[in-house]
């Protein structure tokens, strides 16, 4: 099958972009099952696996589409007045949505609690293609905690993050962020418990994660996803962090994910994998008793529910619907009114 993936950015990423490695990820582990996949991408792109065209923004989509192609993935929400594609297709949405609307009946999600707060059912977890985060060393000392995740923005509450490991007398290494920070507002950390490294390349993150106990992960909004999870476990790193967004079905269903009933976003939940509660004095004696979360559960973890080849088989499901003229929802996912995007209470 021939998949044209589209997104208006470029590829490969340096960063930790998530649309990006998904995309990545998926192309790749479906090229190495006999598919062919394409890329129509911004400038400058390119791939070792599959033929690249220059998205051009001010074109319709329909023109820039190759004929030979059986279905369109789009990895970004495509602008309503370029979107003309008769060809069968889907959209994997990554964002939160900020204000009221209605998204095409085949929208993919990123999981159940971001397609159940969209209006949608339909999701499908992102993977990761393990063999690019090197050596796992599960024996290595593990002396520290970390932080992973885009810094500067409030909502990952990386200062949640420092006051935990203050508290509990332990260091955290905060991977994607500086501590002179002027992007969203003047912001200096002086804490002695935090080291900032900035954005990685892989082997220092790899080195990074190979030497932490855990994650800290502290978020005040739902998150979508967050590949920061499923990378800090694929370590051996369990997560300690907030019940907000997807983090309940990734933690604390081990074995059962996709087929648990809603989880309430308020109550602490604890799996062998980790622990997620609102209140300080849980996520302290977790960090101070991380002991109890065996690094090789949380790799066999990963490894089970969060790897590319599992992604690319549901995605293949969601394909073989699309191409046979289904769509993915019985009536477009819709957001009746704006969601509330105030910061979620961490408690004392």
């Amino acid at each position: 099958m021939k998949i044209l993936f589209v997104l208006n950015s470029r590829i490969p990423t340096k960063s930790y972009d998530d649309a990006e490695r998904v995309m990545w990820w998926l192309g790749l582990q479906l090229h190495g099952i006999g598919h062919e996949p394409m890329f129509l991408v911004k400038k400058d792109s390119v791939c070792h696996f599959g033929p690249v065209f220059v998205l051009d923004e001010k074109k319709m989509l329909s023109v820039q589409i190759p004929e030979d192609v059986d279905l369109v993935h789009f990895f970004y929400r495509p602008p309503v007045e370029k979107f003309d594609v008769e060809k069968p297709y889907l959209i994997t949405n990554f964002e939160n949505s900020l204000e009221a609307e209605t998204f095409d009946r085949n929208t993919v999600f990123l999981s159940a609690n971001h397609a159940a707060r969209h209006g949608g059912k339909v999701f499908v977890y992102p993977g990761l293609h393990f063999q690019d985060y090197g050596a796992v060393l599960l024996d290595f000392p593990r002396n520290y905690f970390h932080f992973l995740g885009d810094a500067a923005w409030r909502g990952k509450n990386v200062r949640g993050a420092i006051d935990l490991a203050s508290k509990a007398g332990v260091r955290v290494h905060i991977i994607g962020g500086s501590r002179v920070n002027f992007r969203k507002g003047l912001r200096i950390t002086l804490s002695p418990s935090a080291r900032f490294h900035g954005v990685l390349n892989s082997d220092g993150r790899n080195m990074m994660l190979n030497g932490s106990r855990g994650l800290l992960f502290p978020i005040l909004t739902h998150e979508p996803f967050g590949l920061a999870v499923p990378e800090s476990l694929y370590f051996g790193c369990p997560v300690i962090g907030t019940p907000y967004g997807a983090l309940p079905e990734l933690i604390c269903d081990y074995g059962k994910t996709k087929k648990q009933a809603p989880h309430n976003p308020g109550a602490t939940c604890t799996s062998d994998v980790g622990l997620l509660s609102t209140k300080h004095t849980d996520l302290l004696e977790a960090i101070q008793n991380t002991d109890q979360f065996k690094p090789e559960r949380c790799q066999e973890y990963a490894l089970d529910c969060f790897s590319a080849q599992r992604m690319a088989q549901d995605y293949l499901q969601l394909y073989e619907a699309v191409l046979n003229g289904k769509p993915l929802h019985a009536k477009a996912p819709s957001m009746p009114e704006a969601p509330d995007t105030s910061f979620l209470p961490l408690g004392e």
